[in-house]
């Protein structure tokens, strides 16, 4: 790692990196106690550091890990953003953590899980009152703009189930400027919250919105989310850039998610359906 600063994941300041860590550990015993009834929903470990909550918690679905396995780091040294950028974490600076999910049935009922996950985040943060969320396809938190936060999800098929590991970045507080490079400007929290949320409460609130998002897309697919992830959709109607490596780019208007959460961009030659992985959306 040559640099404490992401190129497109959450980004963090040296000085923030090097900190002590003591004071920032989450507490299992008061995060359970915020979490109230929908504690049972979760097993929970706190690590002080680690590589990767996503690449740890994947190795341990592997060998048997329960739904609801949670793993919170204060600081990830290679942690993974989509299409194999670095995400570096420390704990004054970012709330990182990683969930496993169990889902019957096969991937295809696991589309647009994703978009579905940025509603929960989006939710939890809007009881805070914070205005400007919105969301971006397929993986984004954007405030006024810039990138609030981050979701990875990687999934692994079974004989009768998914698995599925939702690694979730949030940036607290916002880099140093003119430190690191960005695809997309970053946004904090601290940029609209003075002071910031009590960490215990903040991640409480998003855990609560993802228990509660996570069974109804069990229940009904992204189906039964789309009219939320629409109405914050940060793009709509806009100009937009599609950049697929197996194909040319593309330029239309972007209408958002479908059903299924496809995204769904009007071009010269009508309404094209696109899923995620070789595909990134810019802005025109």
């Amino acid at each position: 790692v040559q640099s404490a600063f992401s190129r497109n994941g959450v980004c963090y300041p040296r000085h923030i990196m090097n900190a002590p860590a003591a004071s920032c550990l989450i507490e299992p015993d008061r995060l359970r106690a915020r979490l109230g009834a929908a504690a049972q929903a979760f097993a929970l470990e706190v690590l002080p550091a680690c590589e990767s909550t996503s690449t740890l918690l994947l190795a341990r679905a592997r060998g048997g890990a329960p739904s609801g396995s949670l793993l919170v780091a204060d600081r990830q040294t290679a942690g993974r953003g989509r299409r194999g950028r670095q995400w570096l974490s420390s704990p004054a600076a970012s709330l990182t953590f990683s969930l496993l999910w169990r889902f019957p049935g096969g991937l295809a009922r696991l589309a647009g899980l994703s978009l579905a996950v940025g509603v929960a985040l989006v939710q939890a943060l809007e009881q805070y009152g914070i205005a400007g969320l919105g969301l971006k396809w397929p993986n984004d938190l954007l405030l006024d703009g810039g990138k609030l936060a981050g979701v990875l999800v990687e999934l692994e098929s079974g004989p009768r189930e998914v698995l599925a590991v939702i690694g979730i970045g949030l940036n607290l507080q916002l880099p140093p400027t003119g430190e690191g490079e960005f695809l997309h400007p970053p946004a904090a929290l601290a940029q609209v919250i003075e002071p910031l949320p009590e960490r215990h409460d903040l991640l409480a609130q998003l855990l609560i919105a993802l228990a509660d998002v996570l069974g109804r897309f069990d229940a009904g697919g992204f189906a039964v989310l789309r009219d939320e992830w629409q109405a914050r959709h940060a793009w709509q109607e806009r100009p937009v850039r599609l950049l697929d490596e197996l194909c040319a780019e593309r330029a239309g208007i972007c209408l958002g998610a479908d059903r299924d959460g496809a995204l769904l961009l009007r071009t010269e030659t009508g309404v094209e359906r696109c899923f995620s992985g070789d595909v990134s959306l810019r802005r025109a």
